[in-house]
């Protein structure tokens, strides 16, 4: 798997783990439900990978990927992180970008592309931020070029 395919898998991670990490507030929905569920997480991974494998800063990275794979485990680890029923099967984020050359540009150009995505798709401004809060516990993990 090449270096974008991982920033990607790394964000959305990102997300999964500290959805998690949060949890739900008693009596509330879960951001998951709150986000559509399952079909509403797939058709907004199927957007988002679109953005990045059109972007010209970090698309590169993409040449040899496995698209369909890339975006089932996109939608595991979303799904999961968000309180869905779904179980991620992929590697943890720190493993499986030491070895890589991420850098803070690289990064931020992804969460462009989220953030473009989530706006297409009109997700209100409480869960957008919820989003993008996840992701940058991980940040760690995924940018390793400082």
């Amino acid at each position: 798997m090449n270096t974008l395919s991982r920033l990607i898998l790394g964000t959305a991670f990102s997300l999964a783990l500290a959805a998690c990490a949060a949890g739900p507030r008693a009596g509330s929905a879960s951001l998951y439900d709150r986000l559509g569920g399952q079909p509403a997480i797939t058709a907004v991974v199927d957007d988002f990978v679109a953005n990045v494998a059109a972007d010209k800063r970090i698309n590169g990275q993409f040449a040899n990927t496995n698209i369909p794979r890339l975006k089932m485990l996109l939608v595991e680890q979303i799904c999961a992180g968000t309180g869905g029923p779904c179980q991620y099967t992929g590697r943890d984020m720190k493993s499986a970008h030491a070895h890589l050359k991420i850098g803070e540009a690289d990064f931020a150009a992804l969460v462009e592309d989220l953030s473009r995505t989530l706006d297409k798709f009109k997700v209100p401004v409480k869960e957008q931020g919820e989003l993008i809060a996840i992701l940058a516990p991980m940040k760690g993990d995924i940018v390793t070029v400082k």
